[in-house]
């Protein structure tokens, strides 16, 4: 009865602000300033129509959610090493720790005429050298100046969040696992990659939260002809309200899902850390 209870009480906030933008909508009566929320579930209703030219609802997320994983990965790759070598050894950590600090509080948009001057086009296409094609077209949706915008975004928290973790274990349980005869790789892998575990899941969910909020800024770049970033700047210029609703949509559904998988993960294999605080 009490889970019941606050399902119900969890919907009272939604139900009054879709109330409140409907009488909004209603009051303006200008789709091209605020849309009606029946315009917009419209959309989602035939989500699988070519909108605008640039294609489906779900064909622009799928290509979205691509350029994400790719560039999400490279960053981790990248990253989660680095933070893990800064926490564990001192020396790696001051060599590397100001230099890096340095480009932290840079936001990836002031990245993106630089990024084009590296990349300009260039695609996974001419990466692979696809001769042209269906697939040719298709990997070419893929830009490299996306893909590194995103890595760019979700590593500073992927990184720092390593580091953070493997920094801050316990010297208790370092001393403890040395006097028993533990090795270096021992206790890498046995103590301090357990012991920081939680706060490395946090970096890698919050670098996949960054990759996600990169995402628009790294589809208005030249280029770019499908992803749901895409669909909300070319909806905009075509003062298509309605449709920049749903890509924002969009962007924020499939954000809170992955923020909510990390989080099931997070409860199901580190539940212990909330046990012994």
């Amino acid at each position: 009865m009490k889970k019941i209870r606050l399902n119900v009480l969890s919907l009272i906030f939604p139900v009054i602000f879709l109330a409140g933008w409907e009488l909004s909508a209603r009051s303006i009566g200008n789709q091209a300033i605020l849309p009606t929320v029946g315009t917009v579930f419209h959309n989602f209703t035939n989500a699988f129509d070519n909108f605008i030219g640039i294609g489906s609802i779900p064909k622009n997320i799928a290509y979205s959610m691509v350029r994400v994983f790719i560039g999400y990965l490279l960053g981790a790759l990248i990253a989660l090493p680095l933070g893990l070598l800064m926490g564990y050894f001192k020396p790696v950590r001051d060599l590397f720790e100001n230099f890096i600090t340095l480009f932290k509080p840079i936001p990836s948009i002031a990245w993106m005429p630089l990024v084009l001057g590296w990349f300009g086009i260039s695609s996974l296409a001419g990466i692979f050298r696809i001769p042209y094609g269906a697939t040719y077209a298709l990997l070419d949706n893929f830009k490299l100046s996306m893909i590194f915008l995103i890595a760019l975004g979700s590593f500073f928290p992927i990184w720092g969040n390593a580091m953070f973790g493997v920094s801050n274990v316990r010297t208790v349980l370092v001393e403890s696992a040395r006097v028993l005869g533990a090795s270096q790789k021992d206790i890498f892998f046995h103590v301090l990659m357990p012991a920081a575990g939680p706060t490395i899941l946090n970096g890698l969910r919050m670098g996949l939260t960054s990759a996600w909020v990169c995402l628009v800024a790294a589809e208005m770049l030249p280029g770019s002809m499908s992803g749901v970033g895409y669909l909300i700047t070319h909806a905009y210029e075509l003062a298509r309200m309605d449709l920049v609703i749903t890509g924002i949509i969009c962007i924020g559904a499939i954000g809170a899902f992955l923020d909510l998988v990390f989080r099931v993960i997070m409860k199901r294999y580190f539940s212990w850390e909330n046990r012994v605080r």
